[in-house]
């Protein structure tokens, strides 16, 4: 393994992990203040969810010789916040383990694999192009609420892309974090080292609790997470079958829910970091990214309480226009793969589209209506009658 070691891949690794805490945590911090959780309470929510992608990512990625970038369902904590705090802490609990083991029976059951076999290459580009595209537009738009640091990350990404294309994002990384420290944009001197100690919660299963959280948690985990999770590892050229990530997943998060922590699920936006060429220009050496990856989601877990003071510490657009820049490449590289499909391109194009625009209908997310949207292009347009029934049939 330490041949396939690299500064690009671990850098990669890294950069996801801050994107996470700094972008989806923001909602987990917006739940645990809707529940009128302690602060103690609150760094063990993040201990749970941090050793929840540390271990299932760590695992998978040795095992599959893939960049498996796991995390913690964000549109799942977003159905917290309208939850707390009429339904208790308990009850979470208890919906996060039914979740869990729903999960797991999906992933026994194999119909996700046969879903993911059915989207045609240049759908599932056009879905993460459209993804990753709202996060491009959020670098620049940073301009117009900090505009010294946000001209200073942009120039600085244009010279070391061209100068130092192997260590860029950590480049640009330091130089960020510099110029905020310098501009006096950011003060880490309140940031304390602290170990973090998990704090046990009894589950507390009721129908209600499955009703209102378990069932949307999944659909929402499934539409927002594992769909274009595994589009994304799929148009990354990693076929990787998805029975043995869901099982897995959903066995952390039985463990880790007694602790706080929501459904471990496979990453989507932070795996495109993970997964491109940025990481490593071999496809086989990636893999360092996802265990760079668990490995620095190990230290967040150990040091959660310093993690949410050093975020609260840094400017409120930082992680935007570093998480943009940082994705420019897969947004380039997926644009470019759609294009390349040329048998189905305007199917592609309006699945890109669709997803892009962000819309949300029937509480479910762009990310799952751009494919449906898209799928439903591909047959109108591309498919012969006959070839038309089989293809519906084998999805």
């Amino acid at each position: 393994m330490h041949k396939d070691l690299s500064l690009s891949a671990i850098t990669a690794g890294l950069l996801a992990v801050l994107i996470s805490y700094s972008g989806p945590l923001v909602i987990f911090y917006q739940a645990a203040q809707s529940a009128d959780v302690s602060n103690e309470m609150m760094a063990s929510w993040v201990w749970a969810i941090s050793i929840g992608a540390a271990v299932s990512g760590i695992f998978l990625s040795i095992w599959f010789k893939a960049p498996i970038i796991t995390a913690w369902s964000a549109p799942g904590t977003a159905l917290l916040i309208t939850l707390f705090p009429e339904l208790s802490l308990n009850e979470a609990v208890g919906a996060y383990i039914t979740a869990a083991f729903l999960l797991i029976l999906l992933g026994f059951s194999g119909y996700f694999d046969r879903i993911m076999s059915a989207i045609p290459r240049g759908i599932a580009h056009g879905m993460l192009a459209g993804i990753l595209f709202q996060f491009g537009i959020k670098a620049f738009l940073a301009i117009q609420f900090m505009p010294e640091l946000s001209i200073l990350m942009i120039a600085s990404y244009l010279i070391f892309r061209r100068l130092l294309p192997k260590y860029c994002l950590l480049l640009l990384l330091i130089t960020g974090l510099a110029g905020a420290m310098q501009l006096g944009e950011t003060n880490l001197q309140s940031v304390e080292l602290s170990f973090t100690s998990p704090v046990f919660i009894a589950p507390e299963f009721s129908f209600n609790a499955t009703l209102s959280l378990a069932i949307p948690l999944v659909i929402v985990s499934l539409s927002g997470q594992f769909l274009p999770g595994f589009a994304i590892l799929k148009a990354s050229g990693f076929n990787t079958p998805a029975r043995p990530i869901f099982i897995c997943t959903g066995a952390i998060s039985v463990i880790t829910s007694l602790f706080g922590g929501i459904t471990t699920v496979i990453a989507a936006i932070t795996a495109a970091l993970c997964t491109g060429k940025d990481a490593h220009p071999n496809p086989d050496k990636r893999y360092i990214a996802g265990i760079s990856n668990g490995v620095f989601y190990l230290i967040g877990a150990t040091f959660s309480g310093t993690i949410i003071a050093l975020l609260a510490a840094l400017p409120e657009h930082f992680v935007e226009v570093l998480a943009g820049l940082a994705l420019l490449g897969a947004i380039s590289s997926n644009l470019l793969g759609a294009a390349q499909e040329s048998s189905h391109f305007e199917a592609s194009l309006i699945t890109f589209v669709v997803t892009a625009s962000g819309m949300s209908y029937l509480g479910i997310g762009a990310a799952f209506w751009g494919v449906i949207i898209g799928l439903l292009s591909y047959a109108v347009l591309y498919q012969k009658r006959e070839n038309m029934r089989a293809w519906f049939r084998r999805s």
